[in-house]
């Protein structure tokens, strides 16, 4: 049986884990639901029946019910969480948003290289479903992680965790104000919120060219960590900052949908047998 050892293939990397920081998540839970939602109306034909048998037994069997799982199998697969803790995130905005494997791909534990090795096990038709399945749950939530700008931004401060902030009257720090505590001011549901990045002006979008390489993600969504205002001048932040960047962070999710449903069709848009 080749089971999740074989699909992981970090036995060597274990010890290591015990220095590393756990990755917070990405998003928050609708912010992943809201992406593996958009990326499920852009699956073609092929791709929608492949999803649905790989995904067939689980609780909710849609893209977006499955967008959290990576994050949840902290509580319920411990063992599985620690070894995939670094597969959410890369640091490269200490070497300008440039992504260089011998300086900051951390022997490749790390979103960019996760992407790449679950999308090979995926588009491996001679795998297992289990194997594929679980490598399909990755992705879908690796492509929201990857455009949340902190999850690719500075090593010094664990990609803004240690930038503590007052926000709107709350003690927190910048990458929660990102992964979360923005979009929460909305207060509307994943059905609203589908909505409104579906309706975000035509820039917003990847290109209709399949746009798939995890590199070009990353730089892009670190250089938002580098413009003026991300890293506020003061610790107390609120509206101010809530309407200068809560529409760069919705329009990243908006991308995210996009990218996956594009990644997915492209691993997945092939006839059986070929």
């Amino acid at each position: 049986m080749r089971g999740r050892a074989a699909l992981v293939g970090v036995c060597a990397f274990a010890a290591m884990m015990l220095s590393v920081p756990p990755a917070a998540n990405a998003w928050g839970v609708q912010g992943h639901d809201t992406t593996g939602a958009i990326a499920d109306m852009r699956l073609s034909g092929p791709a929608r029946g492949e999803v649905a048998r790989l995904l067939a037994g689980e609780p909710d069997p849609t893209l977006a019910g499955v967008a959290n799982w990576a994050d949840q199998i902290r509580n319920s697969d411990p063992d599985l969480g620690k070894i995939s803790a670094p597969w959410h995130y890369v640091n490269i905005a200490d070497n300008g948003c440039v992504y260089d494997p011998a300086v900051n791909g951390n022997d490749g534990q790390n979103v960019i290289e996760a992407l790449r090795r679950q999308t090979a096990i995926l588009a491996d038709k001679s795998g297992s479903v289990a194997d594929r399945r679980q490598a399909l749950k990755f992705i879908v939530h690796f492509v929201g992680d990857i455009n949340q700008p902190m999850h690719a931004g500075y090593a010094r401060d664990r990609g803004g965790n240690e930038v503590k902030v007052q926000y709107l009257g709350r003690n927190t720090n910048l990458h929660s104000v990102w992964d979360s505590k923005m979009l929460d001011t909305r207060h509307a549901s994943d059905a609203d919120e589908v909505q409104r990045l579906l309706a975000l002006p035509a820039p917003n979008l990847p290109p209709a060219q399949p746009d798939t390489d995890p590199v070009r993600w990353a730089e892009d969504s670190c250089r938002i960590v580098l413009s003026p205002g991300v890293y506020p001048a003061s610790s107390t932040i609120g509206d101010d900052y809530t309407r200068q960047f809560l529409p760069v962070a919705e329009s990243q999710l908006r991308l995210a949908g996009e990218q996956l449903g594009q990644l997915l069709n492209a691993v997945l848009d092939v006839p059986t047998g070929s």
